[in-house]
């Protein structure tokens, strides 16, 4: 699984909660590190912040989408972004799921992830 935002802590913090519920997790500083990342190495998941420098969280999904063919690649964006024409914009550039931070919570976010993954029937 890969973790991207240009926050260290909430990269930090996202990354505790995955490996705590057994994922294993990478993370990448931003969407440019995580174009890297993604080009050499295979990952089941990615979940990424929006506002980030160089690459943002729009353009990363729609990169994975397009660039990378990677279009079984579930994306989860987690941003303080809150308003529907945002979420809508996720949603069309390739996200399966948008949380927004404000209303974020750990046991969601791991019940989204686990039915991307398919490990919840």
């Amino acid at each position: 699984m890969l973790v991207v935002d240009d926050s260290f802590t909430t990269r930090e913090l996202l990354r505790s909660i995955l490996q705590s519920a057994g994922y294993d997790v990478t993370a990448a500083i931003d969407g440019a590190d995580a174009l890297d990342r993604l080009r050499s190495t295979t990952y089941d998941l990615v979940v990424s912040d929006i506002e980030m420098p160089r690459v943002d969280g729009f353009t990363l999904t729609t990169r994975i989408r397009r660039e990378l063919a990677l279009s079984e690649l579930p994306v989860v964006l987690i941003t303080s972004l809150a308003s529907e024409e945002h979420r809508r914009r996720g949603l069309e550039a390739g996200a399966q799921a948008y949380i927004v931070k404000s209303q974020f919570n750990q046991d969601s976010l791991l019940k989204v992830i686990q039915q991307l993954l398919g490990h919840e029937e």
